[in-house]
């Protein structure tokens, strides 16, 4: 703001005022107008896990080196001690029914299981989906942990919750699955359900019919755990949800 003189009086003016306002807008369109053009791989991934973002096939190609560098740097390790640390508080604030029909539901890829090396050879979700290398890299039973997700699953059973694992992996594929989990450190379960062959692809009608299953022999889904939104919604879905990251693909 300044001065001006005039016949009559001083007076304020405030032209310093207008640039101020007019350099903001200037700001704010020039950047609405980037935003439109050139997408932020860091705000294309917060649409991803706020399920803003939908029926995409493959990240942006622009985004290749970034969701790399996202999965192999600490950001997702401190992303899923997150994710897993508030799920344990939260299961270690329950009071349980004492009747053992506590139970917690977890996805399987890239929830309990890390499809990382999978995923590394196909440019990081950069590449179209191939199935029949997939179900390979199943067969193999090689996959890894994700270490905050075991680590929460050994909090869970330490306070009596049961373990349910729900996959979208096809029934033939039992046996590796089986075998992998073991091998990462999941020991114990209560039921593991795999997706039939006869079904068709789409995840949400299957995994909240599967639930319901559990509602109706008697069962209390108190926490519901995956990486994809389809893992979670869809009733019931359990008492909460929690949700590990995942930017490399979408599962309607």
């Amino acid at each position: 703001m300044g001065w001006c003189r005039c016949s009559c009086c001083c007076c304020w003016f405030t032209r310093p005022a207008r640039r101020a306002r007019d350099l903001h807008l200037e700001m704010v369109t020039t950047s609405a107008a980037t935003a439109r053009t050139v997408p932020s791989c860091a705000s294309w991934r917060l649409g991803v896990e706020t399920n803003n973002i939908r029926d995409w096939y493959s990240i942006p190609a622009e985004c290749r080196s970034y969701v790399r560098d996202y999965m192999y740097g600490d950001l997702f390790r401190q992303d899923c001690a997150v994710v897993a640390r508030e799920a344990a508080a939260y299961a270690e604030g329950l009071e349980l029914g004492g009747d053992g029909k506590e139970v917690w539901v977890f996805d399987v890829d890239d929830t309990t299981l890390s499809n990382l090396p999978y995923y590394a050879d196909t440019g990081f979700g950069a590449e179209p989906y191939n199935a029949t290398y997939f179900d390979e890299y199943v067969a193999n039973a090689t996959a890894p942990p994700l270490p905050e997700v075991l680590q929460l699953y050994e909090t869970l059973l330490s306070l009596g919750i049961k373990v349910v694992f729900i996959t979208g992996r096809h029934d033939y594929e039992k046996e590796p699955t089986i075998k992998n989990l073991r091998s990462a450190g999941y020991h114990t379960w209560d039921k593991l359900v795999l997706k039939p062959s006869s079904l068709g692809s789409s995840v949400v009608p299957y995994k909240s019919g599967e639930r319901q299953k559990l509602v109706d022999a008697g069962y209390r889904i108190v926490g519901n755990m995956g990486d994809q939104w389809s893992d979670l919604i869809g009733a019931p879905e359990g008492d909460r949800t929690f949700k590990v990251p995942d930017p490399m693909y979408y599962v309607g």
